[in-house]
C-alpha cells in the first residue's frame, strides 16, 4: 500500500445522473495514489458532524493503529467505558466505491442518509482524509466553519452560473 494520503484543497461537485457524483480531480489523485494505483473511494459518516468523509486504501492500516491506540489509552486511565468492538465498528464502518477515469462513482442510500446528501457535494482537504459536505449542512455550522461556509456558497453560486448557460444556449 501506498503512503498515507494528505488531503487539501477545496472543489464542488454538482450531482450527476443516475445517482453519481464526481470525486474533484484533486482529490481523485490523492486518493489513487494513497489507494496504491487503485480507483477505490472510502466514504464513511463523520463522528460529529453530519457530513460525510473519504480517504483512500491506505488509512486502514492507519485505522488499526489508532484502535490499538485508544484501546492501549483506554486500559493506561481506566477508562471502562471503552469498548473495542464498538469502537472498531465505528472506525471500519466506511465504504469502499469504485470510481472512474473521470472520478465517476455511485454512492449507496445508506451513505447519502448518513451524510444528508442533496444535490452536490462539496470537498475540503483536512489532512488525512476530507470532509464531504451537503453545502445546506456545511451552511448551519458554526463561525469555526466560516472558511468553508464562505468558499462553498462561492464554488455553488459558480456551479449554478455555469448550468444556467449550459442550459440557455439550447
Amino acid at each position: 500500500m501506498s503512503a498515507l494520503g494528505t488531503y487539501s484543497g477545496k472543489a464542488y461537485s454538482p450531482a450527476g445522473d443516475k445517482g453519481r457524483f464526481v470525486l474533484p480531480p484533486a482529490f481523485r489523485k490523492a486518493v489513487k495514489e494513497s489507494s496504491g494505483g487503485s480507483k477505490t473511494l472510502c466514504l464513511a459518516a463523520h463522528e460529529k458532524f453530519d457530513c460525510l468523509i473519504g480517504f483512500g486504501l491506505s488509512r486502514i492500516d492507519e485505522l488499526h493503529k489508532q484502535l490499538d491506540r485508544e484501546e492501549e489509552r483506554a486500559i493506561r486511565m481506566n477508562i471502562a467505558e471503552f469498548d473495542r468492538d464498538i469502537r472498531a465498528q465505528q472506525l471500519f464502518g466506511f465504504e469502499q466505491l469504485p470510481f472512474d477515469d473521470s472520478g465517476r462513482f455511485v454512492m449507496p442510500d445508506h451513505l447519502r442518509d448518513l451524510g444528508n446528501v442533496g444535490d452536490g457535494l462539496y470537498y475540503h482537504g483536512a489532512g488525512e482524509f476530507f470532509f464531504v459536505w451537503n453545502p445546506e449542512e456545511l451552511a448551519r455550522m458554526d463561525k469555526s466553519f466560516r472558511g468553508a461556509q464562505v468558499t462553498c456558497a462561492s464554488m455553488v453560486k459558480e456551479a449554478a452560473a455555469k448550468a444556467s448557460k449550459k442550459g440557455g444556449g439550447k
